[in-house]
C-alpha cells in the first residue's frame, strides 16, 4: 500500500479551505513519479462550522476526483499531521489508493455486500436508538470484531459522509483482510481505587461492590464526605466511573492494566450521575449488570501523556518485530548501518480523540498531536474529536484510537 496523500486548511469560508487542502494532496499526488496507481478511498473530516456545507463539500470532492469513494463525519475540532483545529473553520482529507475489491463503503442505504469485512472504519450519530446494539452487530460481522472510530460531534448537524450525507445510524468503510492496520486505545484518566465487582444493582444504579454499599467505598476513595457538602459535589464533579465486562466475558489479554497502573483497553470511562443515599448507591451513565467491574477514577494529563505514548510505542513495535538473536547478527554483519525506521512501515493514519481532550486538556495547543508526531514521525494522519470514541465494540469517553494502515512488503 501506497502512502497516503493529506490536506487541511482553516479558512472562514469552506471553498477557500478546501482548495487549499486540495492543492496540497494533489502536489503530493503528482510528486509520485512512476506511480500508475490511483487514489480511491477517501476520508474528510470537518469542523462544525462548515457542518451546514457538507452536501457541497462532498460534491466538490467528487468533482475534483471521481473515481474516489469518500467517508467522513463531523466533529467540534478536526487534525492533521501535529496540529488540532478547535473551535474554528477548518477540513482535513487523506487519500489512499487501496486496492478496488479490498474495501467497501456502507451505510443503512448501501449494506455491506461485496466484501468479507475483516476490519471496518466506523462514524455514528450518539442519538441513535440502540446504538450499541448495531455497533455491536457490525463488530459481529467482521472477522476480527475490531472496529475503530467516533460518534460525530457538532453544535450544528451532525452529519455523516459514505458516499453521500446522511444523519443518524451508523456508516463508514470496511476493509478485507488484505488491508493491514494496527489499532490501539489509549486512556484518558486515571483510577483513584480498586476495581470492585458490581454485586447488586438496578439499571443504572449499583447499590454493592464487593458486598459493600457502593456509595460508601465512593467516599472511601475520593476521601470526602457528605457531611461536608461543598467539597464533596467539587470533587464528585470531577470523579468519573470505569466500568469493564465481567472477568468471564471479557476478551483475551483484557482486564490487565498497564505498567503505570492506568486503565487498559477493556474500560469504558462513565460519567457519575448522582448519589442516592437512600439506597447507598451510586447512579452511572450506563446500563449495569451483577458481575461487571467498576473502579473510580479521575481525568489525569500525566496518566494521559503516558498513555498516548505507550501506544504509540506499541504500534512502533509491532511494526519491527526483535528479530531472533541469530538473525540479529546477521542483519549486523550484513547491514551496519542504522536499522531501517519502523515508521515507514506506515502508509498512513487516523487518530480520532475525545472532544474534550486535545490540546486543552494536554495543556497547549496542539499538544495531543505533537506527541503522536514525536513518537512516530511526520506520517500522513487527520482524524477529528468526538462525543465518543469507537474501539473493538465498545463506545469509549475520554479516550484517543489511534489506526495505521501499514505497507505491504
Amino acid at each position: 500500500m501506497q502512502r497516503f496523500a493529506v490536506g487541511h486548511a482553516t479558512h472562514p469560508d469552506w471553498q477557500r479551505a478546501l482548495a487549499l487542502a486540495c492543492v496540497q494532496v494533489q502536489g503530493q499526488l503528482d510528486g509520485r513519479v512512476g506511480d500508475a496507481l490511483q487514489p480511491t478511498l477517501g476520508f474528510v473530516y470537518l469542523t462544525d462550522h462548515y457542518a451546514a456545507q457538507t452536501q457541497a463539500v462532498l460534491d466538490a470532492l467528487r468533482q475534483r476526483w471521481p473515481s474516489v469513494a469518500w467517508v467522513g463525519t463531523v466533529g467540534v475540532g478536526v487534525a492533521a499531521g501535529g496540529v488540532e483545529y478547535f473551535d474554528a473553520p477548518a477540513l482535513v482529507l487523506m487519500l489512499a489508493a487501496v486496492p478496488l475489491g479490498r474495501f467497501q463503503v456502507f451505510s443503512g442505504a448501501r449494506p455491506l455486500a461485496r466484501i468479507e469485512p475483516h476490519t471496518a472504519l466506523i462514524h455514528a450519530d450518539g442519538n441513535t436508538p440502540d446504538l450499541a446494539d448495531l455497533i455491536d452487530d457490525m463488530s459481529a460481522r467482521t472477522a476480527s470484531g475490531y472496529l475503530f472510530g467516533g460518534l460525530s460531534a457538532s453544535r450544528a448537524v451532525a452529519c455523516q459522509i459514505a458516499d453521500g450525507v446522511l444523519q443518524g445510524g451508523l456508516s463508514g468503510v470496511a476493509f478485507s483482510r488484505d488491508v493491514s492496520l494496527i489499532s490501539r486505545v489509549t486512556q484518558g484518566c486515571q483510577p483513584i481505587g480498586p476495581r470492585r465487582q458490581i454485586t447488586a444493582c438496578e439499571r443504572n444504579v449499583v447499590t454493592a461492590l464487593d458486598g459493600e454499599p457502593a456509595l460508601a467505598c465512593l467516599l472511601r476513595d475520593t476521601g470526602i464526605s457528605l457531611d461536608d457538602p461543598q467539597r464533596a459535589m467539587a470533587t464528585l464533579r470531577g470523579t468519573l466511573v470505569g466500568l469493564s465486562d465481567a472477568p468471564e466475558a471479557a476478551s483475551a489479554g483484557s482486564g490487565r492494566p498497564t505498567r503505570s497502573g492506568a486503565f487498559g483497553e477493556d474500560v469504558r470511562v462513565r460519567h457519575l450521575l448522582g448519589l442516592d443515599p437512600g439506597r447507598q448507591g451510586v447512579a452511572i451513565a450506563d446500563r449495569l449488570e451483577p458481575g461487571m467491574q467498576l473502579a473510580f477514577c479521575q481525568r489525569d494529563v500525566q496518566a494521559a501523556r503516558r498513555d498516548l505514548v505507550r501506544i504509540c510505542a506499541e504500534i512502533r513495535d509491532e511494526l519491527a518485530p526483535e528479530p531472533a538473536p541469530a538473525l540479529a547478527n546477521a542483519l549486523v554483519s550484513a547491514h551496519p548501518e542504522k536499522p531501517g525506521d519502523p515508521t515507514e512501515r506506515i502508509a498512513g493514519a487516523i487518530y480520532i480523540s475525545c472532544a474534550g481532550r486535545g490540546g486543552p486538556h494536554f495543556g497547549a495547543p496542539s499538544a495531543e498531536l505533537q506527541i503522536i508526531r514525536h513518537a512516530l514521525g511526520d506520517v500522513p494522519l487527520i482524524g477529528f474529536f468526538a462525543a465518543g470514541e469507537i474501539g473493538h465494540h465498545h463506545v469509549y469517553g475520554y479516550t484517543g484510537v489511534l489506526t495505521v494502515f501499514t505497507r505491504q512488503d
